[in-house]
């Protein structure tokens, strides 16, 4: 076979602590399966292979789940959490699963002050008026049980901070969207965003923002990932 690498990210909404919590009795869930069939098939045909599966922070016994299965059908695994708010300005705690062993990232301490393009060259789109900051400020049980937090704990008041999580929600403004820049309440932009994946800015200019706020929010860590690539491939790390 001439692969050496699988690398997959199975649908997070059926596992994640935010979504429905129904595993694999959801659709989206069943996902996880096939990706195991494929891993497998590519292992059977080079057994030197490597793989790396991620998914978000979920409850235990989902974790435990995934992993006992993937160690039944796979032979072997490693587990590991790591947080990219170590190697950029964003809080984004993902397990991953291999079959090589993966250290921590040293942590860059990397803030939001650093990735934040000037308010001054910011588009007055990205700025929220009056009716969104009332309703972002009131917050609701709807917000609470898609596991965001109210406008006092989850607005992004400091940028000598690490930014929320991005997501594909991304796209809908409050709250899935908002900080408290030094201008009021705006959204992070795409570049902005850009910067906190890892990319170089511009990567999403090709598509509107909408499209770009879904992708960058459901996309992998550059940083992250060059750092687990280089713990599974050191030969090639110069």
């Amino acid at each position: 076979s001439g692969i050496d690498l699988v690398t997959a990210g199975f649908p997070c909404q059926a596992w994640s602590v935010a979504g429905k919590q129904l595993g694999d009795k959801d659709e989206r869930g069943m996902l996880f399966w096939t990706t195991l069939e494929i891993i497998a098939h590519v292992l059977k045909h080079n057994p030197k292979a490597k793989f790396i599966m991620e998914n978000v922070k979920m409850k235990k016994d989902f974790e435990e789940y995934i992993t006992h299965h993937t160690t039944q059908a796979l032979g072997y695994v490693e587990k590991i959490m790591i947080d990219s708010a170590l190697v950029s300005a964003q809080s984004r705690k993902r397990y991953y699963w291999t079959n090589f062993t993966v250290s921590q990232p040293e942590d860059r301490k990397i803030m939001l002050a650093d990735i934040l393009q000037p308010e001054s060259e910011i588009e007055d789109k990205y700025f929220y008026g009056e009716k969104s900051i009332a309703y972002m400020e009131r917050g609701n049980d709807k917000w609470m049980q898609a596991g965001s937090r109210r406008a006092d704990r989850y607005t992004q008041r400091a940028t000598d901070d690490k930014s929320f999580t991005l997501t594909a929600n991304m796209h809908k403004g409050v709250p899935y969207n908002y900080f408290h820049g030094d201008s009021g309440y705006r959204k992070l932009t795409a570049v902005e965003c850009e910067r906190l994946q890892g990319f170089n800015d511009g990567w999403t200019s090709a598509i509107s923002d909408t499209q770009a706020y879904k992708c960058l929010g459901n996309g992998w860590n550059i940083d992250t990932i060059a750092h687990i690539l280089a713990c599974g491939f050191p030969d090639l790390v110069k």
